[in-house]
């Protein structure tokens, strides 16, 4: 599979620049970032490059095998040859020296058949450079280089996979703080009506229009606002810090986007088949695929003999009689054939096989559990729009309830709980509907990660509808 998250990384590159301290960033330009500076999609890319090479190592495989190599041996005695032991050699006998008619011939005879020569001396020394190529192993050579290929890509799509659970992730982290930018700035409009509503009571308090109970309830609602505020805005900072973290930036990090949504999805199927086609888990247990194949044709290769050439070529040897008589070098074809082997290569074989129809299995169900998360996750993002379009109504109703609650109570005929609980009831809506787009986007997040269409995140921005209380 191709490394589309690698070569995103480098086409944004040059649009990459450090952040500044303070400094508003976008849902795409955090993207980058964490692309750029995240430790584990670091490690993960150099273990596909780790994979690489030993691909590449594969492929020397085909060569052949040169060492240059020295010998050293030492005897337990001289190695000699006689005159008698090389004629015995022969086949034939030595002559009776007594019958040999020519004087001294016979002398000369015996002399001979008694003299020795030193073939070579106990201590030997020899250098030589040697090579072994081979040329049939059985497809053992192809075997291997298949493997090699298969693991790479199954690293190729851990890469791709780790890449999407980060889009993810960031997707919660950043939606996370603009979720909680909506509460904190709901909650502060809480306290600013109730801190009205509370001033209110004081004055009709002291004309004396509602009873000091009434103005102890709004006393007692304004402080209950603060703490809620207080708490929104620490859960703030709290998800301001983890998206700095996540970014692996020592500065705080701020969001620039808002929370938004989308009138409308493509349809389901398309989803559905474009993350059948594209999502690295089904190519990671295609690679797996291929390394069990491969290994069936390394263990199926053991059957067969191996062949290959070799030779020699002497460098030093010793001044001896043996030395003379050997050749400065020699080549040869030789042949291996496995006769009894201890690997239980049948049951590797049979094992291999096994291997391979667990990874169909596993395949196909990974299809159906795929098309169950896309549409899950379809199915959210729907709900979610329709909550947020839904509330709409929700919120004119609340807001027109609260002006007649806070009109009625200026003129006496409304309590101060109705006041707040109109105002709580506003907050309450806008909140829901803010939690609403915040699901929509983490679904639709979901969606494109699962689709590997994460670029095109920045479209249904957009084309979105912004949700905001600021």
């Amino acid at each position: 599979m191709s490394m589309r998250p690698i070569a995103l990384l480098i086409g944004c590159l040059g649009m990459y620049a450090p952040l500044t301290q303070g400094a508003a960033i976008s849902f795409e330009q955090a993207w980058q970032v964490l692309q750029q500076e995240n430790n584990s999609l670091a490690a993960q890319r150099s273990n596909v490059e780790r994979y690489q090479h030993l691909q590449n190592a594969t492929d020397n495989l085909n060569l052949p095998s040169i060492t240059i190599g020295a010998n050293y041996t030492r005897l337990d005695e001289d190695i000699t040859v006689s005159g008698k032991q090389l004629f015995d050699s022969t086949g034939g006998t030595l002559p009776d020296l007594s019958a040999v008619p020519i004087p001294g011939i016979s002398q000369l005879l015996a002399g001979a058949a008694a003299t020795t020569s030193t073939i070579t001396e106990r201590d030997i020394f020899s250098s030589s450079i040697r090579a072994i190529w081979p040329l049939f192993t059985g497809g053992r050579i192809n075997a291997a280089q298949s493997a090699a290929e298969g693991k790479k890509a199954q690293a190729q799509s851990e890469l791709a996979m780790e890449t999407q659970a980060r889009f993810e992730d960031l997707s919660k982290y950043y939606f996370s703080v603009l979720l909680a930018q909506e509460v904190v700035q709901t909650r502060k409009l809480v306290e600013q009506g109730l801190t009205k509503h509370r001033d209110d009571a004081v004055k009709l308090e002291q004309q004396g229009q509602i009873a000091r109970v009434e103005r102890l309830q709004a006393d007692s609602a304004l402080d209950q606002a603060i703490i809620e505020r207080k708490k929104a805005e620490k859960s703030l900072e709290i998800a301001t810090a983890a998206l700095t973290q996540i970014l692996n930036q020592s500065s705080t990090v701020e969001p620039a986007d808002s929370l938004f949504i989308n009138t409308s999805l493509p349809p389901l199927d398309v989803f559905t088949q474009r993350t059948l086609d594209t999502y690295p888990g089904l190519d990671l247990l295609d690679a797996k695929e291929q390394q069990a194949t491969s290994l069936i044709k390394a263990e199926k290769g053991k059957y067969y003999p191996e062949v290959y050439l070799y030779g020699d070529y002497s460098l030093y040897e010793d001044d001896s009689l043996a030395s003379q008589m050997k050749p400065d070098w020699l080549v040869g074809v030789g042949v291996n054939i496995p006769l009894i082997e201890s690997s239980g290569r049948t049951d590797q074989v049979r094992a291999a096989h096994s291997a391979v129809s667990q990874v169909k299995y596993l395949k196909a169900q990974a299809k159906q559990d795929l098309s169950v998360l896309v549409q899950k996750n379809y199915l959210e993002a729907q709900q979610a729009q329709e909550e947020v379009q839904g509330l709409e109504s929700s919120i004119l109703l609340a807001e027109e309830n609260l002006k007649l609650r806070q009109k009625a109570f200026s003129q006496g005929l409304s309590t101060s709980t109705d006041v707040v609980d109109a105002q709580l009831y506003v907050a309450r809506v806008q909140t829901q509907k803010a939690a609403a787009s915040f699901n929509y986007l983490i679904s639709l997040s979901k969606l494109l990660a699962l689709s590997s269409e994460m670029d095109a995140f920045s479209q249904y921005q957009h084309n979105a509808i912004t949700i905001s209380s600021k």
